[in-house]
């Protein structure tokens, strides 16, 4: 693998265009299958064509930028750790999900036996208030 097969490694993607997965796929993206849970949706993204990797990356970058989506959340700036920003800013692109959902939307096998998810919300709840993350039906 190139260079270029690693450009876009640690991006979730979103796009419902197969031929654009395949691009991303070679760049090195994670593709998603649901816009909510990616760091960038191609399909909303107005990108003029042709576009070169470099450009495609700008544009992924600038489209994952989360402060916008916690500055609007928490009206101020927090500093939250990379797996607590993942998780706010899924939360709130998706309009809630079950626990087994959000693990496999970072990253995580539904059955995996690791705590990481329940420890990153049960921080989020000591930070913010037990309200701030609800459990609705278990």
């Amino acid at each position: 693998m190139g260079y270029s097969g690693c450009m876009l490694s640690g991006f979730r993607v979103f796009t419902s265009d197969q031929c654009w997965r395949e691009i991303l796929a070679d760049l090195g993206a994670t593709l998603v299958d649901n816009a909510a849970t990616a760091d960038a949706d191609i399909d909303s993204m107005k990108l003029k064509l042709p576009v070169s990797p470099v450009e495609l990356k700008s544009a992924i970058i600038g489209a994952s930028d989360k402060t916008a989506i916690l500055n609007k959340l928490f009206c101020r700036r927090v500093d939250l750790s990379p797996t607590q920003t993942q998780i706010v800013v899924c939360l709130y692109k998706s309009g809630g999900m079950t626990a087994t959902e959000l693990k496999k939307a970072l990253g995580y096998a539904p059955d995996a036996t690791t705590h990481t998810v329940d420890t990153v919300i049960y921080s989020l709840r000591k930070l913010f208030g037990r309200d701030f993350i609800k459990n609705i039906n278990g």
